[in-house]
């Protein structure tokens, strides 16, 4: 338990009840909801979209009247120090611009949607200080500074003139933390704040918010729906399920002893470092609530399909009058690999780690320098325009975000249909036939034949992805943070079903991630990259259980584990920043080159900069 400093919360949420205006009539966002936050502690609020978990935080600020909402019932009692209690539900707008920033600190979900792109890092943070706090221009940069310093942002007085965009996703969430500590809050609101960030920059913020929470007895309200982040910084847990609170503990409780069946099944669905220990195959994850479900090892065959030999993709870096090419992002470099008949081969990295090009250079949706790719007995390289779409029969991909992949205006039937209209390779009443049986398979019911993609969530909508990748009955899938945005259950719902086709249609899938707890779940083998190269290859348990290269031992390092026994602390991260992939027209950089230190498992032993 978080100490409690006095037995007073400093945020008392007491029946809340949120609506939202619709054509339909009112609909409830948060039910009849109550829980408190005590000073020096931090309340996890879990659950999955469309839970209310944002809603509620939303309503405590009082912003969740310009989303469209309205506060129906309840009250939000803060405890204001010296001005005693205050009801935040009626107070007026003028007060709540006080409170905002100054008492209470909001961290967002997206960075980059939290900062203004047109001024400077060091106008931004100065701008509250001096608002709030009546700081002087000099207090407020000095102010700034020691912020910055405090987050652990390399060269901070640089940083303070750049703009947002000039740093990347983990610095700018930094900048954002710092400016939501920046009053020194009584509560701070964290929304999903480590979401869109790797492994190790989300294993370094947490321990940050962590160790500021310890320092300044700030109160934490963090929503998230990442039940391995919940494990390493929670005190109390708070359950959400369709707007209503279904349960509610100390973090030892829910995660050893839960009592509602809802929080079983999303702890059952948390895929957690370390499950596979001992098994030579992947297998689908037991769910809860599942009757009749086979659960048998995929072995796969030993038959190469894909063969990958020095891959090498950059993309030029243009500029100045004549838009020359001043250098280049060396994106993928000399790559090689292969994955067997109905087996999973995983790529694993952080952001610009280059596994994303690699997959898309592999089917040539982005043109490779040079290397060669051979998918059974076909050199893809050397095709044409039109040997390359009859190629692309056997071999289809999986995108991030479904949403953006599938057309709007399209009825899901003639999605799926699509393909095998585009290639003829079926008659219209085969089609038909077909599409129906893809909708069985992806186990979404026909009735959505006639639906369109916003009606549909987001794990709906990610099996129509993958129904549409299936119609033409390919050899190879590549899957590119394919289960990334869904909830748990979804997500464990999709990886089951990708590695049950796997197993019926001997499909082969290149599977790429960051979640290495997914990775370990759903490989064959596994591919560790970092700055364009693979540095550690091999079985995926001799990589997870014997890994050889300082990359990827700090790569485990990093990965939160669902169980509040097994915290990491702040000591066990050492990370270097990755250094720049793009270099000079000129550079040549060495080829890669690897030592087998066990059947199959490679490590490189050229110098990757880690």
């Amino acid at each position: 338990m978080g100490a409690r400093v006095l037995d007073r919360p400093i945020a008392q949420i007491k029946g809340l009840k949120v609506q939202f205006r619709t054509k339909d009539g009112p609909v409830e966002g948060v039910k009849d909801v109550s829980f408190d936050v005590f000073p020096g502690e931090t309340v996890c609020v879990v659950g999955e979209s469309g839970s209310g978990k944002s809603v509620s935080s939303l309503a405590l600020m009082r912003l969740i009247e310009f989303g469209g909402g309205e506060i129906a019932a309840g009250r939000l009692i803060f405890d204001r120090k010296a001005d005693g209690d205050l009801d935040l539900a009626t107070a007026d707008q003028d007060l709540m611009r006080h409170i905002r920033g100054n008492e209470i600190g909001m961290i967002f979900q997206e960075p980059m949607t939290a900062l203004n792109p047109v001024f400077t890092v060091g106008r931004q943070m100065t701008e509250g200080l001096r608002l709030h706090m009546n700081m002087n221009r000099a207090q407020a940069e000095a102010r700034a500074l020691e912020l910055l310093r405090q987050v652990r942002i390399p060269e901070p007085e640089r940083r303070l003139k750049q703009y947002p965009h000039e740093l990347s996703g983990g610095m700018r969430q930094r900048v954002v933390i710092a400016m939501a500590l920046a009053c020194e809050p009584r509560l701070l609101i964290a929304d999903e704040p480590t979401t869109a960030l790797d492994v190790t920059i989300q294993a370094e913020i947490l321990a940050l918010m962590d160790r500021l929470k310890r320092e300044t007895g700030t109160a934490v309200m963090f929503i998230t729906h990442d039940m391995a982040v919940v494990a390493q910084m929670a005190d109390r847990v708070v359950v959400m399920f369709r707007g209503n609170k279904v349960e509610e503990g100390t973090v030892e409780e829910i995660f050893q002893n839960p009592q509602h069946d809802y929080t079983k099944a999303l702890l059952s669905a948390v895929p957690k470092l370390g499950e596979m220990k001992g098994k030579t195959y992947p297998e689908p994850m037991k769910l809860m609530g599942v009757q009749n479900q086979k659960i048998e090892p995929i072995t796969g065959k030993d038959e190469v399909l894909l063969t990958v030999r020095n891959l090498t993709t950059r993309f030029a870096v243009k500029g100045g009058f004549f838009r020359r090419t001043l250098a280049n992002v060396h994106a993928v470099e000399d790559l090689s690999f292969t994955i067997n008949k109905g087996q999973t081969l995983s790529l694993v990295g952080e952001s610009g780690c280059g596994k994303s090009s690699a997959g898309r250079s592999i089917l040539r949706l982005v043109e490779p320098m040079s290397g060669e790719v051979d998918l059974d007995g076909t050199d893809i390289m050397k095709l044409n325009a039109e040997g390359l779409r009859r190629a692309r029969l056997d071999m289809q991909m999986i995108f991030q975000d479904p949403f953006a992949s599938l057309n709007p205006q399209m009825q899901l039937s003639d999605q799926v249909a699509e393909p095998m209209r585009n290639y003829k390779t079926h008659s219209d009443r085969e089609i038909t036939d077909r599409v129906a049986m893809l909708f069985d398979r992806v186990e979404l019911p026909r009735s959505f034949m006639r639906r369109y993609p916003h009606e549909l969530s987001g794990g709906q909508r990610q099996r129509i992805a993958i129904a549409r990748a299936l119609a033409l009955n390919p050899k190879l899938i590549v899957s590119d943070e394919a289960v990334s945005a869904l909830d748990v259950s979804v997500q464990a719902q999709v990886l089951n079903l990708m590695m049950e086709l796997q197993a019926d249609l001997g499909l082969s899938f290149l599977f790429i991630s960051h979640d290495m707890a997914v990775v370990e779940r759903v490989s064959h083998e596994v591919g560790v990259m970092y700055l364009g190269r693979i540095v550690e290859r091999g079985p995926r348990a001799a990589v997870f259980e014997n890994p050889q290269h300082p990359y990827t031992r700090a790569l485990m390092k990093a990965v939160p584990i669902a169980d509040p026994m097994r915290r990491k602390s702040e000591k066990d991260l050492n990370f270097k920043p990755i250094p720049s992939p793009i270099h000079p027209v000129g550079y040549t950089p060495e080829p890669s080159r690897y030592r087998e230190v066990a059947p199959g498992h490679f490590v490189l032993t050229t110098d990757s900069g880690y």
